[in-house]
C-alpha cells in the first residue's frame, strides 16, 4: 500500500543512466542539497519568508546556482514541499507495516504522529502551508490539498481493511473516520504550537484511543461460551 503512495510523491526522479548505475550525478547531487534546504526553510518560514538570500546561506550557493536547477521560486518551494511531505509520511507510517490489526495500526498511526518528529524542521508541512497559501500560492495550495488526500487515502484504506477482516463495526465510513483523525491531530497540533506545550496533542492522543476501541472497534461477545464477532 504505501509502496505505491510514496511513488506519486518522487521528489527526486533519477534519469535512466542514474538508475541503472544506482549514482546520482553532480547535478542531481546539488539539485536534491537545494531541496533539503529550502523544504526547512520554507516550512519554517513560509513561501513569503523563505528568501532567496536566507537560501543561498543555507546552500553556500549563488543565486544562479539555485535557479540552474530551478525555473522559479514557485517550482522550488514545490519540489521543497514535496520533500517535507514525503518526510513527515515516512515518519507517521513507521513500523505500520508490522502491525495486522487495522485498529491498531491507526493507534499506531497516531502515535507516530504525536511522538515522532520528521527529519525537516518547523512542524507539519501540510498545516503550515494551508495556511501560508490560504490567499496567495495556487501552485503550493494544490501541493497541500494533493497531500490532504493523500493521508486521507491511508487512512481510509486501513479503515476499509479493517471492515473486509471484520475488526472495524459495520457502518463505519473509512473516509469520514480518517477525516475525523486527521482534524482532530492537525487541531491538536496547532493548539499546542501556540499554547508552546504538548498537552493538547497528549490528551487527544487519549481521546481518540478511547474512541476507536469503544465506537470503532469490533466488539466480540460470548455466545454459548465461544467468543463471536
Amino acid at each position: 500500500m504505501y509502496d505505491a503512495l510514496k511513488r506519486d510523491w518522487a521528489v527526486f526522479p533519477a534519469s535512466k543512466k542514474s538508475e541503472a548505475s544506482g549514482r546520482m550525478s553532480k547535478g542531481e547531487k546539488t539539485r536534491k542539497r537545494i531541496v533539503a534546504e529550502a523544504a526547512t526553510l520554507f516550512n519554517e518560514r513560509g513561501f513569503e519568508g523563505g528568501s532567496m538570500a536566507g537560501l543561498m546561506q543555507a546552500t553556500g550557493l549563488e543565486k544562479g546556482g539555485i535557479y540552474r536547477h530551478f525555473s522559479s521560486k514557485e517550482e522550488l518551494a514545490a519540489a521543497a514541499f514535496d520533500y517535507a511531505w514525503q518526510a513527515a509520511t515516512d515518519v507517521r507510517m513507521h513500523d505500520l507495516d508490522s502491525i495486522a490489526n487495522s485498529v491498531e495500526k491507526l493507534k499506531r498511526f497516531i502515535a507516530n504522529f504525536i511522538e515522532r518528529r520528521p527529519a525537516v524542521a518547523g512542524g507539519c508541512p501540510l498545516l503550515n502551508t494551508a495556511i501560508d497559501t490560504d490567499d496567495g500560492n495556487a501552485i503550493l495550495r494544490d501541493r497541500a490539498r494533493k497531500a490532504l488526500h493523500q493521508w486521507r487515502d491511508i487512512l481510509s484504506e486501513i479503515v476499509s481493511s479493517g471492515l473486509k477482516q471484520k475488526e472495524i463495526r459495520n457502518g463505519v465510513n473509512p473516509r469520514k473516520l480518517a477525516t475525523l483523525i486527521i482534524g482532530s491531530l492537525e487541531g491538536a497540533l496547532m493548539i499546542s504550537r501556540l499554547e508552546r506545550n504538548r498537552d493538547a496533542l497528549m490528551e487527544t492522543q487519549t481521546h481518540l484511543e478511547r474512541f476507536l476501541d469503544s465506537e470503532i472497534k469490533r466488539q466480540r461477545k460470548k455466545l454459548n461460551g465461544r467468543l463471536v464477532q
